[in-house]
């Protein structure tokens, strides 16, 4: 799962079949410090509530098509839920730096 901001909607009148009562949303992937990364992407809306101006957490390739109402449905990104409280620690160390922290064994 990654992070997004909402930053828009999408609307389509002719659509695939079992997209149909789906909304589209505009979303910016976030890195860990909250700050854009990439390009924006078009992301069903699994939960159906999210709006501009929201955190939400979405999943990509089949794990989207998996969240949705019909299974398999041809999208690629999808909105799984809507953040309401986010607490992030120090980012991880491994190998060498991690020991270093530690100390000797």
């Amino acid at each position: 799962m990654h992070l997004a901001t909402v930053i828009g909607t999408l609307v389509a009148t002719e659509r695939t079949p079992g997209l149909d009562g789906i909304k589209f949303l505009i979303i910016q992937p976030l890195t860990r410090d909250l700050k854009p990364s990439g390009i924006p992407v078009i992301a069903a809306d699994a939960v159906a509530m999210a709006g501009p101006g929201e955190l939400v957490y979405f999943v990509g390739s089949r794990e989207a098509a998996q969240a949705m109402p019909e299974p398999f449905v041809p999208i690629d990104h999808a909105v799984v839920g809507i953040v309401d409280q986010l607490a992030i620690g120090p980012p991880p160390t491994f190998g060498s730096a991690a020991k270093k922290k530690r100390g000797p064994s």
